[in-house]
């Protein structure tokens, strides 16, 4: 037993170390090489930005491709292939002499971005691990958490000592020697068929219509949640100006989601999964909507506001992995944790574009409007789950 969960540790250790450069390297490097990039190049900012819109929009279109091929192949060749896909991008990024160029790099960054985070990763601990899967992917969550803390300043630091272009070509190279040798040496095989499973190639079918309900209120959580998360990422800044908090304290106040995010995903780790993963759902979107209406009521209480929403964002990404394992079963996990993920990207993608509109036209208010209204909306489908829970049959994932 001893070594079995050292065996786990491992694994999951180095799929933390993974997700850590993942993460950094693509969702959260335009945060800081969008300006050198717009500045060196002359090339629109909203462009350079737009990269990253490209690449999770390729990300959507393969995610349910990469589900089914770690349903039936496990998660190692898969993650394997992202890490060279990310390298690849970032060397055609870095040598870009275009924008042209520079966007399609940004395409193969999508798709090592679709094969590469939190999706495939959770797919991945769920092939290996089946319905024990949970803990597995409420550490990994915790690795997670640390992707923008440890890559901002080493994006800023590398952009100052060799160039952007330098940057890019210094991440091309540490998912060669760090995260490719990690998944090649420490990520195991998938066993034969998925635990429980009689065979890897017969749980991928169509969903029951009860299950169907659950998958499309799921969907619908992720939407909403991924575009609520973009939009604050996005513009908080912005919106916190516009109610006359000066920069310097807008991004003090902005630094508070990263620590609350990371503390309200150790609080759900010291709960040892005592409870259904539809609470941690129903409570991380409670938090959300209660962090963004005192923001949108103008309280003077922003920090209190931000934790609230950061610890409720950051158990929401626990909750995106567990409650679709909780719902299904492990048997089917990875394809429908890969169905799951494309409507979610997209929104991602085009949430940036969506707060830029309700910016221009209607101003702070509006975008604040807009974030409490979809809130609402997602704690309303995180209830409807409830009502909605298919009845699974152990390890088979199909309907009673």
């Amino acid at each position: 037993m001893r070594s079995e969960a050292r065996g786990r540790l491992a694994v999951i250790s180095a799929l933390g170390v993974v997700e850590i450069l993942a993460w950094g390297s693509s969702f959260y490097l335009p945060a800081v090489l969008a300006g050198p990039i717009a500045a060196d190049t002359g090339w629109p900012l909203a462009w350079v930005v737009g990269g990253l819109s490209i690449g999770l929009l390729a990300a959507a279109v393969a995610s349910p491709r990469v589900g089914l091929a770690i349903h039936r192949h496990g998660g190692r060749p898969v993650l394997a292939l992202a890490a060279l896909l990310l390298a690849v991008g970032h060397v055609v990024i870095g040598l870009a002499p275009n924008l042209p160029v520079f966007l399609s790099g940004w395409l193969v960054i999508g798709l090592g971005m679709g094969c590469g985070l939190y999706d495939p990763a959770f797919a991945t601990l769920g092939r290996l691990y089946g319905a024990e899967a949970r803990p597995a992917i409420t550490t990994l969550t915790l690795w997670g958490g640390f992707a923008s803390t440890v890559c901002w300043p080493l994006s800023a630091f590398l952009v100052e000592q060799v160039g952007w272009r330098g940057a890019c070509l210094a991440y091309a190279g540490l998912h060669l020697a760090v995260t490719l040798p990690l998944v090649l040496g420490l990520i195991p095989p998938a066993p034969a068929a998925a635990p429980g499973a009689a065979g890897t190639h017969g749980n991928d079918g169509p969903l029951a219509p009860r299950e169907r309900r659950a998958f499309l209120l799921m969907a619908g959580v992720l939407v909403l949640g991924g575009t609520v998360m973009t939009l604050v990422s996005v513009h908080l800044i912005a919106l916190l100006q516009a109610r006359g908090v000066a920069l310097a304290a807008a991004v003090s106040y902005g630094a508070l989601i990263g620590p609350a995010q990371v503390g309200a995903r150790i609080v759900e780790m010291a709960n040892k999964g005592r409870h259904h993963p539809l609470w941690t759902l129903t409570v991380a979107m409670a938090l959300v909507v209660v962090g963004l209406a005192i923001l949108a009521a103008g309280v003077p209480t922003v920090g209190l506001a931000l934790v609230l929403y950061g610890g409720g964002n950051g158990i929401y990404s626990i909750a995106r992995g567990t409650v679709p394992l909780a719902l299904f079963g492990p048997a089917r996990y990875p394809v429908l944790v890969g169905r799951l993920a494309r409507p979610g990207l997209a929104a991602q993608a085009l949430a940036p574009s969506l707060g830029a509109v309700a910016l221009t036209y209607g101003g702070a208010d509006a975008v604040y409007v807009l974030l409490v209204a979809l809130a609402l909306a997602n704690l309303g489908l995180a209830i409807a789950l409830w009502g909605a829970r298919p009845d699974v049959v152990e390890g088979r994932g199909a309907v009673r």
